[in-house]
């Protein structure tokens, strides 16, 4: 599974927000701003600070997604197994 940070730079335009501003008030380092751009892995603890800066929860500000090249089994994804 690949990683998305979509939700989180809606919601920092929701906010009125910058990148920034955010790595900032999290104390985060411009390399892990810089994953996040990328859709990188970051540390459980980067994204703890960033949900309880935003108030909201994990699901709010990243999202796991399926790699672009990878076909979705559809009975996997109705609970059938195989």
């Amino acid at each position: 599974m690949a990683v998305s940070y979509n939700k989180l730079w809606k919601m920092l335009i929701d906010k009125g927000m910058k990148r920034t501003e955010l790595r900032d008030a999290v104390d985060m380092s411009t390399n892990t701003l810089a994953k996040l751009g990328k859709n990188d892995y970051i540390s459980l603890e980067i994204l703890d600070r960033i949900c309880t800066y935003l108030q909201c929860d994990i699901g709010d500000v990243m999202e796991f997604v399926p790699p672009k090249n990878h076909p979705v089994d559809s009975s996997v994804e109705k609970g059938e197994g195989k």
